[in-house]
Order: structure tokens, then C-alpha cells, then sequence
């Protein structure tokens, strides 16, 4: 008489159900821009006043044309922010074809403004508009529609509809010259690229090539002064009334904050001794009027909006949106980084403003669109319900 066998009951296995809500936008986020805006209008009023007066002009025309830009932007925000982002692919072709008109104008016609030696704006009706910062959405928007199904590089109507377009902005923007602006969108292109699911051997082999061409355009096609950039970057008091000059006056801004800084409105290096200190190095002024606490919280708020970004990426229920805002979040995150990066002389100086608080309606006005569409992805997200049993 044989006993029965004893039954292996294994047990089941249980397996998350997930649903795709509809919720509110990211609160935290939109707080983390509300309060760089602010910043951003007290650092350019603090930086442009004492230049108004001296001038005879009214001390706030600066920080009126920056809130004039701020309502087309919030506007542009609030409509991408209830306009389903999974719709944008459906304007590439126009976006790209606007853009790409633009740049020509600017680069070959009278349209174009020329400021310290870089062609970067056209004059249109009384209003400059700089087209390159309206091609950081496009790259992203192009890339997410060519890596949403596969990040395959070889791919012929990518090439038509994504890579050759790119190319052709990023040639025209180095034509103005604006080289700082050709690497913040390869950047992102490569970022999304291998977020995407790109090749990281292929993007290795890549980067050899592209570190190759760029020794080889050290020596022929980068320009005399942005070699001297590059030379004057670690040694700057070598040339302290040239190339050196703007580095020298903004460490010495970064000096005088210390700790608590001198308070608001009393930065002596606004006062001509720091050029462009509303635009590229506003954070050098931020630095000497509210000194090491006030640079935190410009990278607290930065870091901030990063990490949220990067989550809501996550959380994103289809690659389209993952990828928008990764380029999104990256773009305007690596941007800041360069900038501030710059101002303290942790990198060779280049011209990008600080997103939401230098001076600029363009910067302004696309990035508020860009966090438009980062609220609008931000309403739909993945959510695990419950576990179930799986048999």
C-alpha cells in the first residue's frame, strides 16, 4: 500500500495591475519654476536699474519686456499644458520648416541683429527673436518621434524626417556663431538617443569619432576667439583686461557675496564692471548680492525641477512622452548647468542664458512652453492598483 505523494503546492505568483491616470499636474514642479521666475525678475531689475537711470530711462524697462515675454509664455504653458502632447508629432514637419526659414533669415538677409560679433536674432515688426532657442523644442520633438518604436540610427525615414532636418539647424545656428547652443542640442540628441535604447557601443564609437573631429576643428575650423576662450579659461589673469576680463570680474563678484552676500541692490560689479550681467552672468550677481545661500537655492530649485522632470518621465505611460520629457528636462537642466558652470569658471565661458532668470524674451518664452508640455505629461502617469494572483 503506497502512501500519496504529498503535492508541491507552489505559490502563485502575484503581478501588479496597472492603469494609466489622469491626474493634476505636477505641483512641485510648477512651484520650482514659479519661484526661478521670481528670481529671475529680481536679479534682472537688481542688474539692469542702475544702467537705466544713468541712462535717463526708465529703471524697469529691462524687467517689463521680461514680464511682456513672461505672459506669452505663460500663456504658451497653459495651452501645452491642457493640449495632449501625444498630438505635438503632428506639427514637426511645420516647427522644423519655421525654424529652419528663420535661421536663414537671420544668417543671410538684413533681418538679422548682430550683437558683440554673433548674428543670433531677427527683427521682426520692432520685436528680436532668437530662432535658436526655438529649435531646442524641435530637436526634442523630432527625436521623440524617431526613438518612440526603436532608436535604430539607420533607418531612412528617420534620416529624412529627423536627422537630416537637425543637421540642418545645427549648421546654420554654428554659422551665427553659436557654438554653445550646437552643444546643448547634440547633448540632448544623445541623451535621448541612448534613453531611447540606443546602442551604447555604437554611441562609444561614435564619441571616439566626434572627439577626433573636434582636436581637428581645434586647429581649423573653431574660431580665433573661442580658442581664446579656451586658453584663457584656467589662467584668466594672463589677459586681465582681455579674454581674461569678464571671468576675472565675475569671480571677484563670487568673492564679494561670501556667505550671506551684500544684499539685495548692492552689487558693485553690476556698476560696469561685469559685462552682459543681466544675461550670461546673472548668476554671478545673484552670487554677490545673496552670496552661498542664494546659489544653493537657484541649484536646489534646478536640481528640483530635474529630479521632477526625470520622475514624471518615469512614470509616463508611453515611450513618445518618456522621451519629450527627457529631452525636456535635460535640455533645460544641462543649460543651467552651463551657465552657472561658467559663471563660477568651472567651465570655459560660453553664451547661454540661465533658463527663467536671464534676461531674454525668447529663453523665457520657450522654456515656459517646454515646462507646458512637461505639466501636460505630467497628468497621465502609470499607477499600480493592487497585486492579483497569476496562475
Amino acid at each position: 500500500m503506497s502512501c500519496p505523494r504529498a503535492e508541491n503546492k507552489e505559490p502563485k505568483r502575484r503581478r501588479p495591475i496597472q492603469s494609466i491616470i489622469v491626474s493634476s499636474p505636477d505641483k512641485t514642479l510648477l512651484v520650482a519654476v514659479a519661484f526661478l521666475v521670481i528670481l529671475g525678475f529680481m536679479a534682472i531689475f537688481s542688474a539692469t536699474a542702475p544702467k537705466c537711470l544713468d541712462e535717463g530711462g526708465n529703471p524697469a524697462q529691462f524687467l517689463i519686456k521680461q514680464i511682456l515675454a513672461f505672459v506669452v509664455g505663460f500663456i504658451g504653458l497653459k495651452f501645452f499644458s491642457n493640449y495632449d502632447y501625444k498630438k505635438l508629432s503632428q506639427w514637426n514637419t511645420i516647427f522644423m520648416i519655421m525654424i529652419v526659414v528663420a535661421l536663414i533669415l537671420v544668417d543671410f538677409t538684413s533681418l538679422g541683429v548682430t550683437v558683440n560679433g554673433a548674428k543670433r536674432w531677427i527683427n521682426i515688426v520692432g520685436f528680436q527673436l532668437q530662432p535658436s532657442e526655438f529649435a531646442k523644442p524641435a530637436v526634442v520633438m523630432l527625436l521623440a518621434s524617431a526613438f518612440k518604436n526603436d532608436a535604430n540610427l539607420f533607418d531612412r525615414n528617420k534620416w529624412i524626417f529627423a536627422f537630416i532636418p537637425i543637421a540642418v539647424m545645427v549648421a546654420f545656428i554654428y554659422a551665427q556663431p553659436n557654438l554653445s547652443m550646437v552643444i546643448l542640442l547634440l547633448a540632448t540628441s544623445v541623451v535621448m538617443y541612448l534613453c531611447g535604447g540606443g546602442s551604447l557601443k555604437l554611441f562609444i564609437s561614435f564619441l571616439v569619432a566626434g572627439v577626433t573631429a573636434v582636436v581637428i576643428a581645434a586647429t581649423t575650423v573653431i574660431k580665433p576667439y573661442q580658442l581664446q576662450r579656451l586658453r584663457i579659461w584656467r589662467h584668466p589673469e594672463t589677459d586681465p583686461q582681455g579674454a581674461g576680463y569678464n571671468i576675472i570680474q565675475s569671480l571677484i563678484a563670487f568673492a564679494s557675496g561670501g556667505f550671506s552676500g551684500v544684499g539685495y541692490g548692492g552689487s558693485i560689479q553690476k556698476l560696469y564692471y561685469l559685462p552682459e550681467c543681466h544675461t550670461d552672468f546673472i548668476f554671478a550677481i545673484i552670487a554677490e548680492e545673496m552670496g552661498f545661500i542664494g546659489c544653493i537655492l537657484v541649484i536646489g530649485l534646478f536640481f528640483t525641477f530635474v529630479q521632477r522632470g526625470f520622475l514624471i518621465a518615469a512614470r509616463c505611460p508611453d515611450m513618445y512622452g518618456k522621451l519629450l520629457a527627457v529631452g525636456i528636462t535635460f535640455s533645460i537642466g544641462f543649460q543651467a548647468f552651463l551657465n552657472m558652470s561658467v559663471a563660477s569658471s568651472f567651465l570655459p565661458t560660453t553664451g547661454v542664458p540661465l533658463p527663467f532668470i536671464s534676461y531674454g524674451g525668447s529663453s523665457l518664452i520657450v522654456s515656459l512652453w517646454m515646462v507646458g508640455i512637461l505639466l501636460n505629461i505630467s497628468k497621465k502617469r502609470i499607477k499600480k492598483i493592487r497585486n492579483t494572483e497569476n496562475d
